[in-house]
């Protein structure tokens, strides 16, 4: 499990596996948001098997299918509500964590300077400048 801490409360990783859903409870985590689609993943990685395993473990599981090239603003307004309600911390996956962490960078807009926000993606190499322009455009909206 490669786990990229992006604030004390939210990390994103690249895809987990049923088995880490104990490890995550153990460690603290309340809460796993899944943003990769179904379509992508063999039967035993699909939403179904991943959040029986969360709930197993005592976790909240939120799926929130992010297809890449086609972000919604639906997508960052369900993730901002996940984090939301989340009772601990939260633990977001995808393929590499790069749209975990993109939904979160659209998210936060307005609540973190967007710089802030840029270089906590970039710290764990998700390269979001390219996003700035539609962070402050959010954060205007949400001022």
């Amino acid at each position: 499990m490669d786990l990229r801490q992006i604030t004390d409360s939210y990390t994103v990783a690249p895809q987990l596996e049923p088995g880490d859903m104990a490890v995550l409870a153990a460690q603290g985590v309340t809460t796993v948001i899944c943003n990769r689609p179904d379509a992508e993943n063999p039967a035993p990685l699909q939403a179904a098997a991943m959040q029986a395993a969360a709930e197993a473990a005592g976790l909240a599981f939120v799926f929130n299918p992010v297809v890449g090239g086609q972000l919604t603003m639906d997508n960052v307004e369900e993730q901002r509500d996940a984090i939301d309600a989340a009772e601990g911390p939260v633990v977001a996956y995808c393929a590499s964590g790069n749209r975990s962490t993109i939904v979160w960078a659209l998210g936060m807009a307005g609540d973190l300077p967007t710089t802030e926000i840029i270089a906590r993606g970039e710290k764990w190499g998700y390269q979001l400048e390219w996003l700035r322009p539609q962070i402050d455009a959010l954060a205007a909206q949400n001022g």
